[in-house]
């Protein structure tokens, strides 16, 4: 029993002065918890990438754990992926495993200021016509699974979350990968990496009414500072956020909201005002947008935000290694995560 209790304790899927602690439901985030503590589903991906930067001692992942897979996968299951992969596919055709590259930015391209950015986010923010802020998100993801003994494996998804009026939500995942339509994917539902279709529906869930109305379930607010106290909170830290945190507290907003016009503005003058990023020039992402590229770097990684030049929207956030970690099969230029949002 002490070792059930010791799990919940670490669990705590529900925080000790929360207004319904003890007697009310849970909401979104903690009923994700209950059921990995529950039925032992692997943690959410964008979880276990940030586990896995946090884990990077000069962007190199901590050889504590060589023995298993950084997200849990066993090496002889992604042997039996990747040999599934090759066959599926064909000698003839790349896997549709294969890593993508990172975003290469445009050479003669012209950089645009955080702060310019900025301010062309405030005109369209009071323009006619400018789009609203909406609950729920539309993203595609990849992520990349290492093992100290196997090559690395891409993990690409699509998840669309959708609200009621009444409260209630939806959440689709399905497995694909634009990069390769209609080729097989790989999921690794379950902890056994296995191909399955593209267009496959990993989950379909539906969510009853929340209670919650903490960050990021609250909409964000349209001022600056607010809005650093607001990411400050849905990221838990009690201390002022660094540039990483900050970049990933964005993408824990954009994975609950769609972000309208004002919402944009704001996010686009608060990272103007975040030190370390540095303008890059024009790229085009991996669903074929054109946007505006800003570089964080950091000791074996590097950090690349994509935003709309006309209305300042985060289109998308990537992630590479700059440094080679042989014994996890990854080389410098190998990208560990990529997001693209959108409306």
């Amino acid at each position: 029993m002490a070792d059930e209790l010791e799990l919940l304790r670490r669990a705590d899927p529900v925080p000790v002065d929360g207004p319904h602690y003890g007697d009310g439901p849970l909401d979104h985030r903690a009923e994700r918890r209950l059921e990995e503590l529950l039925h032992g589903r692997p943690a959410d991906r964008r979880t276990r990438l940030r586990r896995l930067r946090a884990r990077l001692p000069n962007g190199g992942p901590v050889r504590a754990h060589r023995a298993r897979l950084a997200w849990g996968l066993a090496a002889t299951a992604v042997v039996t992926a990747v040999t599934l992969t090759l066959v599926v596919s064909g000698p003839g055709t790349p896997p549709a495993v294969a890593a993508p590259r990172p975003l290469v930015v445009q050479a003669d391209s012209t950089p645009v200021p955080l702060d310019a950015l900025a301010d062309r986010a405030q005109r369209q923010a009071t323009a006619e016509g400018a789009p609203p802020l909406r609950k729920g998100t539309h993203v595609q993801s990849w992520s990349l699974g290492m093992s100290d003994s196997e090559p690395p494996i891409t993990l690409p998804t699509e998840r669309v979350v959708r609200w009621k009026a009444d409260g209630s939500h939806t959440e689709l995942v399905v497995a694909t990968d634009p990069r390769h339509p209609g080729r097989p994917v790989l999921d690794d539902g379950g902890g056994d990496p296995h191909l399955v279709e593209d267009g496959h529906v990993l989950t379909r869930q539906t969510y009853p009414p929340s209670w919650s109305d903490a960050p990021p379930e609250s909409p964000p607010p349209h001022d600056v500072a607010g809005l650093r106290a607001y990411l400050q909170e849905a990221a838990s830290y009690h201390t002022k956020l660094t540039t990483p945190e900050l970049l990933d507290a964005v993408a824990e907003l954009l994975d609950h909201w769609t972000l309208g016009a004002r919402e944009s503005a704001t996010v686009a003058r608060l990272l103007a005002d975040t030190q370390g990023l540095r303008q890059a020039g024009q790229v085009t992402d991996r669903l074929g947008r054109r946007g505006q590229a800003y570089v964080y770097d950091a000791p074996g990684t590097r950090r690349m935000l994509i935003m709309d030049p006309s209305t300042g929207a985060v289109l998308g956030l990537e992630t590479t290694f700059t440094k080679a970690e042989p014994e996890y099969g990854v080389e410098a230029g190998d990208v560990m995560d990529y997001n693209a949002w959108m409306r």
